[in-house]
């Protein structure tokens, strides 16, 4: 973690704290706020190791130092920067100023009576520690798990604000060891009940942690059972504390509707209906555990109500008459979203929140049929013959509700797309290629995903897309662009016979490689300039593909590169041969107006 350098100016920072603790313990100087001052010059030392490893590195463009946790994992840096600990105004300076920082700003929220903010001279700490007129509400603070909240007494809480572990998008506790070892060689001496492990506990965190199953058949399935047992046992003990007319709210963001499906079940199942949801933007768009990936920008905020029991004799309600229902919900809102800047695969996590309000109002639900399986899933080993209980195919689950919501949005961006001037529909192939591209906006995302919106579609991935469009790497999907496809000899017949999107990438091979007009020569001598389904079928690829430098003046990310040429190449055949019948691409108008 630490070149040798690094770590003996951190350990000499612990020596320091440890000699200047011994020696206000030994003249009795250690009142409640000498232990927090230590406390938080501790936490600024950690700060100051958090920017000064082997995993930091300089910003070029800001020219400033980038801390190790700017994505979440241990990323290995091939060269790395250091922060040297003793310029004055830098490194230990700055460390202490920005946990100084952050002190101020949570006196500002105890004491609303003191305008820090106006004076920041000694006058205002005489009247910040003086005798206040000023009562501020009782406050506790408490460090216990989620699902054993024994120190509250039942329906106490008026509001339960939650910002639950999100699945295995990350692990928090072998990160957080990297602090740990630290803090308990500084903290723990001043507070030594809160650092009594020598590491962070593993084993009683709400995350879906396969390393927790190592060695046993199906461990990603079972990290997934763990994290929504474990989710539901803290929604249990959060519903037992809170007020028959109280709120909870959570915050939630993944891109995999497994983990969706994970934490709304352990949600519902605990009593608990939701009654609102917003999708809000917290990512930053430069953010390295984000950039070229399909990751959210977005986060959802659930907000839910204890449910009230169903009156005895209430009719079951079956999913076939609620499906409807749900779908209704998602084209009432989607607009909206759309409207309000969300894009990609936030829009389609954004209408997950009006479905689940729907499906939780009427929980349980059951089904008139059984749960329909997909052959191509029927080949897949079953993630229920790893666990004793089998799954009711009568149950409906929150699954369900997220499937309608996806097929919603599948409908309203091909209706975006296509412009609704032709009825034709898309070919499988094709259409799981333009929606792939619209949702995830990156040539690369989760298998899982790949294989719900296959599901969608009603595509076989395996037979049909992998191999064909795009290629499985680990648990990855990685799409191709024209050229990839015919150096692989994956391009199917360029008559459309297979799907149109053969017809689109033949036809951006041979404008890239050849000439436009051997593009446009090509699609006649096949007839597709001729079928309607076909201009649909560029149109929308045209619309979800990235845009080149040339159309917007910005040299685009090196892993979509090679989408944006077939972009480029497609649009100069559109203007040679289709101006008249394919209008200009959207996202064009778009970039010309913020030109």
């Amino acid at each position: 973690m630490f070149s040798p350098r690094q770590f003996l100016g951190h350990a000499t920072g612990v020596e320091v704290l440890r000699e200047l603790l011994e020696i206000d313990r030994a003249a009795g100087a250690l009142s409640e706020t000498t232990n927090a001052a230590f406390g938080y010059l501790a936490l600024s030392l950690d700060k100051l190791r958090d920017y000064n490893s082997r995993m930091t590195r300089w910003h070029v463009s800001r020219e400033v130092m980038v801390n190790t946790f700017d994505r979440h994992d241990f990323a290995f840096k091939w060269s790395y920067a250091e922060m040297a600990p003793l310029i004055t105004g830098l490194s230990y300076d700055w460390a202490i100023k920005q946990t100084a920082k952050c002190i101020g700003e949570l006196a500002e929220l105890t004491r609303p009576d003191v305008d820090l903010k106006a004076d920041k001279r000694a006058k205002t700490q005489r009247d910040l520690f003086a005798a206040p007129d000023f009562a501020p509400p009782p406050l506790t603070i408490t460090c216990k798990p989620g699902d054993n909240l024994d120190h509250l007494a039942d329906a106490s809480v008026d509001l339960v604000v939650m910002d639950p572990p999100y699945y295995d998008n990350v692990m928090y506790a072998e990160l957080s060891d990297f602090f740990y070892v630290w803090l308990k060689r500084t903290a723990g001496h001043v507070y030594p009940e809160l650092f009594r492990r020598a590491l962070t506990d593993k084993e009683q965190e709400a995350v879906a942690n396969p390393a927790k199953f190592r060695g046993q058949p199906g461990a990603k399935a079972l990290a997934g059972r763990d994290y929504q047992e474990r989710m539901a046992s803290i929604f249990a003990e959060c519903r037992r504390v809170l007020k028959s007319n109280g709120l909870m709210t959570l915050m939630f963001t993944h891109k995999a509707t497994g983990a969706w499906d994970a934490l709304t079940t352990g949600l519902i199942t605990a009593g608990f209906v939701i009654t609102a949801s917003w999708p809000i933007n917290t990512e930053a768009e430069g953010s390295l555990h984000i950039k070229d990936k399909s990751a959210a920008n977005s986060t959802v905020f659930l907000v839910c109500r204890p449910r009230t029991a169903p009156a005895d004799g209430a009719e079951t309600l079956y999913w076939e008459d609620l499906e409807p229902r749900v779908r209704a919900a998602v084209r009432g809102r989607i607009q909206g979203f759309q409207q309000a800047g969300i894009r990609g695969v936030d829009l389609y996590l954004s209408c997950f929140g009006p479905a689940l309000e729907e499906f939780s109002r009427h929980w349980p639900v059951q089904r008139g049929t059984p749960r329909p399986e997909p052959e191509f899933e029927r080949r897949r080993p079953k993630q229920a013959e790893l666990f004793a209980e089998k799954p009711d195919p009568y149950a409906a689950t929150p699954e369900d509700a997220l499937d309608a919501a996806r097929r919603e949005v599948k409908r309203w961006r091909l209706e975006q797309l296509t412009h609704l001037k032709r009825q034709a529909e898309l070919d499988p192939p094709t259409e799981w290629f333009v929606l792939a591209w619209d949702a995830f906006q990156a040539p690369q995302f989760p298998f899982d995903e790949a294989l719900r919106l296959a599901r969608v579609v009603g595509i076989d991935l395996d037979r049909e897309i992998i191999g064909r469009l795009a290629e499985k790497k680990a648990s990855n999907v990685i799409l191709w662009d024209s050229g990839t496809r015919a150096a692989k000899g994956a391009l199917g017949p360029p008559d459309g016979s297979k799907g149109w999107i053969d017809s689109i990438h033949h036809a951006a091979s041979r404008a890239r490689n050849q000439t436009l007009q051997a593009a446009a020569d090509l699609l006649t001598r096949v007839g597709a300039t001729q079928e309607p389904v076909f201009l649909s079928a560029l149109e929308a690829v045209l619309e979800v593909l990235p845009p080149s430098r040339a159309f917007t003046g910005i040299d685009p990310l090196d892993a979509v590169a090679p989408a944006a040429g077939d972009f480029e190449a497609l649009e100069n055949l559109r203007r040679l041969a289709f101006a008249d019948r394919v209008d200009k691409p959207t996202q064009l108008a778009l970039w010309e107006e913020s030109a």
